[in-house]
């Protein structure tokens, strides 16, 4: 049996970017964590980790070493015309919720990926 974690994230607004994630990954507030300075989102169906987010004084300052992968597509094998369009698809939504497109990856003649960054210029991509 996996070991039940969580993914933690620092933050200079942590409700703001846990109301992104919580759009992006279809997860939920956490009850409990709605203080100014934490907060936490939920997979509803408990599959997924929870992601909590701290208040920290100092600001974002170089590439994230780790990242989220938004998988619009689900898992493999892929149809990569058919994923091409989910990702598209996901994109303006994404942005609308206040990330940046930042760039497109191919492999070869497909779309891979596309670098985002989250409200806060954390980077993410959707795939």
């Amino acid at each position: 049996m996996a070991t039940y974690w969580t993914l933690g994230c620092d933050a200079d607004d942590p409700q703001r970017l846990a109301a992104f994630w919580a759009f992006a990954l279809g997860y939920v507030k956490e009850s409990g964590f709605d203080e100014p300075d934490n907060a936490s989102v939920v997979d509803p169906d408990g599959r997924g980790p929870a992601i909590g987010f701290l208040k920290v004084p100092e600001g974002k300052s170089a590439k994230n070493r780790m990242h989220i992968d938004v998988r619009v597509a689900g898992p493999g094998p892929w149809d990569m015309d058919e994923r091409a369009r989910l990702i598209r698809q996901k994109l303006p939504e994404l942005v609308a919720a206040g990330a940046t497109v930042v760039r497109e990856e191919w492999y070869d003649d497909a779309l891979g990926h596309v670098v985002m960054q989250d409200p806060e210029g954390n980077e993410f991509c959707v795939a």
